[in-house]
């Protein structure tokens, strides 16, 4: 049985709103990792599940992934949105992957905080340019290509000399390895070359996309997807799945 920091009772299941993206994704992993118990929620973005009154009153910026975690402190139930604040909970709850020491977070908060303001929006901007966009606008396609690419230099160098982002193994890492990987598998498929001139940082994905939680997570999150017609309506609890250290019980095959 998952345990809370400290040794303390076996925890219940986190409820999971999730949807297989960069941000979903990120907390997965960091449950996987943990060992902690969760029910997934879908949250079919494509539906619109975002904006329905039950999912606002835990995430009122109409945004997943979000929690709800039923041991919260003071042994009560409470909620959470916003993927970096989640990962900062789950690290502070369980202990692991969020260092206690002052020095060693602010170096895990530094890295955390840059994807959340640059990778992540960044990624999301020239993905959309890329791919969703109406018509295909050079300057954007320049300016945001060319941005992502300073942005791989800026990891690519960080990773020189040391095999994770801050330290040891962290949620910073954790917060950054699915927007790279989107990345790097987008450019396979254009056929484009940029990414094999980050070779610190190719090898430093390719790591976290074999951590065992990554393994587990790919395994499974990618197929709600194509339940997704039939549990749409699982974000009111119509339908749940369980999730134990990698074991699957209950609805859904992951």
């Amino acid at each position: 049985m998952a345990r809370t920091k400290g040794g303390g009772r076996p925890s219940k299941p986190i409820d999971l709103y999730y949807w297989p993206t960069p941000n979903g994704w990120k907390v997965s992993i960091m449950l996987e990792e943990c060992g902690l118990p969760y029910n997934v929620i879908p949250v079919n973005i494509a539906r619109g599940d975002q904006f329905k009154p039950a999912f606002l009153k835990i995430s009122p910026n109409n945004r997943m992934p979000a929690i709800v975690d039923p041991d919260g402190p003071g042994r009560r139930s409470i909620s959470v949105f916003e993927s970096g604040a989640i990962l900062q909970y789950l690290g502070r709850k369980t202990g692991r992957f969020y260092p206690a020491g002052e020095r060693a977070r602010v170096a895990v908060d530094e890295w955390l905080f840059w994807q959340m303001a640059n990778l992540g929006p960044k990624a999301g901007e020239a993905n959309h340019f890329r791919r969703y966009a109406p018509e295909k606008l050079p300057y954007a396609l320049e300016r945001f290509g060319n941005e992502m690419n300073r942005l791989y230099g800026v990891m690519n160098t960080r990773l020189k000399d040391r095999r994770f982002l801050a330290g040891s193994y962290s949620i910073a890492d954790i917060a950054c390895v699915g927007w790279i990987r989107l990345f790097e598998r987008q450019q396979e498929k254009e056929g484009g070359r940029a990414f094999a001139e980050f070779p610190h940082l190719k090898r430093w994905v390719q790591r976290g996309m074999h951590s065992s939680a990554s393994r587990r997570r790919a395994r499974g999150m990618f197929r709600i997807r194509r339940c997704a017609p039939s549990c749409s309506g699982s974000a009111r609890g119509e339908e749940r799945s369980t999730r134990y250290a990698g074991k699957k019980v209950g609805a859904y095959p992951i």
